[in-house]
């Protein structure tokens, strides 16, 4: 998805990493730089909103219920990695740090 204007962060990008933003789990330099791209794309940031509902409806709806931290995190993996796929990124761990790939073209490196 591209709203077609241009953006230092691709849409593509931010929409891939929503959830990482939705769970905290980006450090503050890609906060920031997500959350300057949802402050200047409408599309990115209505998107940004739908996800934010949902998790928010998951919460209520589970609240007083606590699933097993394994499954958990196997959702939570789960998640991640058809998020990624639909948008055709690809995240690689190893002893470097992170790559993150956006239709074959290096985007960011960080040490994990």
């Amino acid at each position: 998805m591209s709203c077609g204007e241009p953006h230092e962060t691709d849409c593509s990008e931010v929409l891939a990493e929503v959830w990482l933003l939705l769970d905290h789990e980006c450090d503050e330099a890609r906060d920031a730089q997500l959350r300057r791209h949802l402050d200047e794309c409408g599309p990115c940031l209505a998107r940004y909103g739908l996800e934010e509902k949902v998790k928010t409806l998951l919460t209520r709806s589970c609240r007083g219920e606590h699933a097993p931290a394994t499954l958990h995190q196997r959702l939570r993996e789960q998640i991640r990695a058809t998020v990624l796929e639909q948008a055709e990124v690809t995240v690689e761990r190893g002893p470097a740090g992170t790559v993150v790939e956006v239709n074959q073209t290096r985007v960011e490196s960080w040490k994990s």
